[in-house]
């Protein structure tokens, strides 16, 4: 082996890394070199992210990575659906709008007028959520015209970051997939659908797959950090599509549950179905690496413990996840469920209050200790993933033997053991790092060091430890099961 070392950034909501990969030619290993906040701003009543700040960290990433030996390639990996717009100059027009902000909200409805949601769906096979990019450009176009009239190019996150280090501008597939904009059989974008909504076609960049190179690192970055001019990777730019490259599948079919500040539900397909069962069921084809189809749900995940705790942070109660978890265990069990996608919490605020208030709107038991609404999340979200996993066999046909959870949420051990004794099937939980280790393979991919996304696989597999979870108390979780369906919670 010629002994490259990789930079791998990967972006969450709340937080971003840089991590150095390295390939022994059996197991791949990284260390943290750079970690980061990533909090969004309110400004005017709008929720921005602090665009130029992140790559400020993604130089001084690079720059600690200088600092220990450099590296041979760059790859970057964030969230899907936001996007920066640049103006002729290639100048960034404003901070790019947050997903979570309100904008967006009744959007969907008048989109609906101009295209029909059967009509969207079946060109996308992208489920319905007003975050989706389509929304937001629909509320830019009717509110901001003049904001697209001076946009040469949209790049979403991953491509933005890319461009600010090459200055090529471009579109990796696997991101632009969760757009509601993107056409998953053509591979292109749907510049028709742009078209009646007032979106101009030359606002896209062309697209580029997942394992082909943006471009190097420039001259002016390079002669200021004092690196090389390495190349920059189109990885598998999304987060989720990166955390799949990682899943150790026993099985040709197999499920998986990226689980992070969202759970993302859902199975790996040749073709994409877009169907009418699956578009009732709101579940979603987004590309994957090496033209495989990530049929899937979005679940609103660990963000509800997260906004949670912020709260009680804010009251003064600073309590970590351990305690949260134990106080979880504590509650007594199977007393209020929610739907964890319901509108009432897909916004920061005060989280417990608005568990309390859906409670007692669906005629629940209200939970009153921290540890009750904490068993209540828990359950909710178990609860959840079998009724998905059930949709999901409906949808397909197939019958799932197991579940491959991925990344930083199966750290919380009673999520992985709660979603085992619900689905009533094991649950493989590793490996915790499974967005940066995708990103690291699909840069070996890339450099040649690593031949296939199945080789991949192995080698992550035999990188990591994987905790198996086997289901328990069986019965008890039945009742509990067909009690929280006759809530029948919306």
């Amino acid at each position: 082996m010629g002994g490259k070392k990789v930079l791998a950034f990967d972006f969450g909501a709340s937080s971003g890394r840089a991590m150095l990969g390295e390939f022994d030619g059996s197991k791949i290993s990284f260390n943290e070199i750079h970690r980061f906040s990533n909090d969004p701003v309110f400004v005017n009543g709008t929720l921005y992210w602090d665009v130029l700040r992140l790559f400020f960290e993604i130089k001084a990433g690079i720059s600690k990575a200088l600092a220990i030996g450099g590296f041979d390639a760059i790859g970057i990996d964030t969230w899907g659906v936001d996007f920066g717009l640049l103006d002729k100059k290639g100048r960034l027009i404003s901070n790019p709008v947050h997903y979570r902000d309100t904008r967006t909200v009744g959007i969907d409805d008048e989109v609906f007028k101009i295209i029909p949601k059967e009509e969207l769906y079946s060109r996308t096979g992208i489920q319905h959520m007003r975050i989706n990019t389509v929304y937001q450009l629909a509320c830019l176009a009717k509110n901001e015209p003049e904001m697209l009239d001076g946009a040469e190019k949209l790049l979403l996150m991953p491509d933005l970051f890319a461009y600010f280090l090459t200055g090529e501008m471009r579109g990796e597939i696997t991101n632009a997939s969760t757009t509601n904009i993107f056409d998953p059989k053509e591979n292109n974008w749907c510049f028709d659908i742009c078209k009646k909504l007032g979106v101009k076609e030359e606002l896209f960049p062309k697209t580029i797959r997942a394992g082909e190179i943006y471009g190097t690192i420039s001259k002016a970055i390079c002669e200021e950090l004092g690196c090389k001019e390495v190349p920059v990777v189109a990885v598998a730019t999304h987060d989720t599509a990166s955390a799949v490259v990682s899943a150790p599948a026993k099985d040709r079919d197999f499920v998986y549950i990226s689980s992070g500040t969202w759970s993302l539900f859902g199975t790996e397909s040749d073709v994409p179905i877009m169907n009418s069962k699956a578009m009732e069921a709101n579940f979603t084809n987004e590309i994957g690496f090496d033209g495989k189809i990530r049929f899937l749900k979005n679940i609103m995940g660990l963000w509800l413990i997260q906004e949670s705790r912020r709260q009680w942070i804010r009251e003064g109660e600073n309590v970590g996840f351990d305690t949260l978890e134990n106080e979880a265990l504590e509650a007594e069990p199977f007393k209020c469920y929610i739907n964890p996608d319901a509108p009432d919490f897909e916004t920061p605020g005060n989280m417990p209050k608005r568990i309390r208030d859906y409670c007692a709107r669906t005629g629940q038991y209200v939970p009153q200790t921290r540890g009750e609404i904490m068993r209540c999340i828990y359950e909710s979200l178990a609860m959840k993933y079998r009724s998905t996993l059930e949709t999901l066999q409906s949808i397909t046909g197939k019958k799932y033997k197991s579940i491959n959870m991925l990344g930083g949420g199966i750290k919380d051990t009673l999520l992985c053991k709660m979603s085992a004794n619900a689905c009533g099937i094991e649950v493989l939980a590793g490996p915790v790092e499974a967005t940066v280790m995708g990103n690291i393979a699909v840069q070996y991919i890339a450099l040649g060091e690593i031949k296939s996304l199945s080789q991949a696989r192995s080698i992550i597999s035999a990188s990591t430890d994987i905790k198996v979870y086997k289901p328990v108390q069986s019965e008890e979780w039945e009742k509990a099961y067909r009690d929280y369906l006759k809530l029948n919670l919306k």
